[in-house]
């Protein structure tokens, strides 16, 4: 039996083959044309961009061709294209909205359908809840199509490269030719995704070197359990750096809109931190101000650095469909979450993985000194901390049992400090009272519970985590 159609924190995804075949493509693609129609933009144009994973064209094609045959004009992208790309033409377009499949940053064996409005970021609950709502109609409706070489005659569907303009943006956005003059290395690391070949270019024609690791179309990607720029995942590229004498590592998820760091010695850098050295490098070497955005899994890093340099700090639920629409309300200077993925002001309202791994490369650069260093110095400002999050799956059928266990009788403390705040906005979060906190929430697309510590000593870590799976029941 066909499992309903649900979109997650960012978009629907699934197992292809299993849930995630042409029929649900095309019939999640007619709910979207009928969306459309009803807020009248169903004469678009829409833009449908894919990564590479198994047959990720061919479903973008089948998705032109649904939206063709509803009178929806669609730009398709002729090859694999990171999502920032994708939301960067929405908006230069001016387009009515887009279309990514991809599955992200989730094992081989999955694909998934990626929504962005007209304002190119992740689409809102209110959003994606009305295209879910078309699902029974465009099911009993039956779904439109037209045939893409039809299409594309009719002029209801074209093909355009949208690479180079994606590029030129961030050459704006970094100071490329000083950048490149510098001496040194980069690894880059496509991780078999969206992403490969857009950094090396970037970043050719001057003195510094760019490695290229992981470069080629491989839907399988191999040596990786999941294309996610997390330490498991990187071991050719914290091998590369420091054999290349490299001053840093930089890997991009499957579409490119996450970032992970390696930094000289090889040490895989998480993403709290990065998210802390990404502020520090836009307070300190960039010299801005405005709030900081952050979910409740990120940093409280962040907000130390926000009280040192005058900032407010805003938070807010899990995912840059909360994240990107509080920067606009905020005029915040950059957004991010624990997963890797951040958002700056003049850009995009939505992750970027290889601009935030270009800031990270510019922030060394200015700095003059390893990025362990760095590291140390941003320390020597807010204190050292210690993160980590293990994912737990569980039987599908247990969810509200879990749920309602969590959210009844919450500790006074945990490990003997106060629980400050216990907040159920998203999951369950134990803030304790010297700021270090303890993360409880459910995967949005799977049946994983993921439970998030950060902690001010090491040998905290393993016990608070342990701590939320003795709340949980697992």
């Amino acid at each position: 039996m066909t499992a309903e159609i649900r979109f997650g924190t960012d978009g629907w995804r699934a197992v292809i083959a299993e849930d995630y075949t042409f029929d649900n493509v095309r019939l999640v693609s007619q709910a979207l044309a009928r969306y459309l129609q009803s807020t009248g933009a169903a004469q678009g144009p829409v833009i449908v961009g894919y990564d590479t994973r198994f047959g990720s064209e061919d479903f973008a094609d089948a998705t032109a061709e649904v939206l063709a045959a509803n009178g929806v004009h669609t730009i398709v992208t002729p090859e694999a294209t990171p999502t920032p790309a994708v939301s960067l033409a929405v908006i230069e377009k001016k387009l009515k909205g887009g279309v990514v499949i991809t599955a992200s940053h989730n094992p081989g064996k999955w694909n998934g359908y990626k929504y962005k409005p007209d304002y190119g970021g992740s689409a809102p609950p209110e959003i994606i809840e009305a295209i879910e709502a078309e699902l029974p109609a465009a099911r009993s409706d039956g779904i439109r199509r037209m045939p893409i070489e039809d299409a594309r005659r009719q002029g209801l569907v074209e093909y355009q490269e949208v690479g180079d303009a994606y590029r030129q943006q961030l050459a704006r956005l970094v100071d490329v030719p000083t950048l490149i003059e510098r001496e040194g290395t980069v690894v880059y690391d496509a991780m078999f995704g969206a992403g490969a070949g857009h950094l090396p270019a970037l970043l050719d024609g001057g003195r510094l070197k760019v490695v290229a690791i992981n470069q080629e179309r491989n839907p399988a990607f191999p040596g990786i359990h999941a294309p996610e720029p997390i330490a498991v995942n990187l071991p050719r590229l914290r091998e590369a750096v420091p054999r290349s004498g490299a001053l840093l590592g930089i890997a991009t998820d499957g579409d490119a809109d996450r970032v992970g760091i390696v930094d000289e010695r090889g040490d895989f850098v998480n993403q709290l931190q990065v998210y802390a050295l990404l502020a520090l490098y836009l307070l300190e070497v960039r010299g801005l101000r405005g709030p900081l955005v952050k979910t409740l899994s990120q940093s409280y890093m962040v907000d130390k650095l926000g009280r040192l340099y005058g900032v407010p700090v805003y938070e807010t639920a899990v995912g840059f469909k909360y994240v990107g629409p509080k920067m606009g309300e905020t005029d915040a200077i950059m957004g991010g979450e624990e997963s890797g993925g951040f958002g700056f002001k003049g850009h995009i309202p939505e992750r970027d993985g290889t601009l935030a791994g270009l800031y990270v490369l510019d922030l060394v650069m200015h700095m003059r000194r390893p990025l362990s260093k760095v590291l140390e110095y941003l320390e020597e400002k807010v204190g050292r901390y210690y993160y980590k999050r293990v994912d737990l799956t569980f039987e599908e059928s247990r969810r509200d049992e879990l749920r309602q266990r969590l959210a009844s009788n919450p500790p006074d403390s945990i490990l003997g400090k106060k629980v400050a705040k216990f907040q159920t906005e998203d999951g369950f979060k134990y803030v304790l009272e010297d700021g270090t906190w303890l993360l409880i929430r459910f995967s949005g697309t799977e049946p994983v519970l993921r439970i998030y510590t950060e902690t001010d000593s090491p040998q905290s870590v393993d016990p608070m985590l342990e701590e939320g799976k003795r709340l949980a029941g697992l």
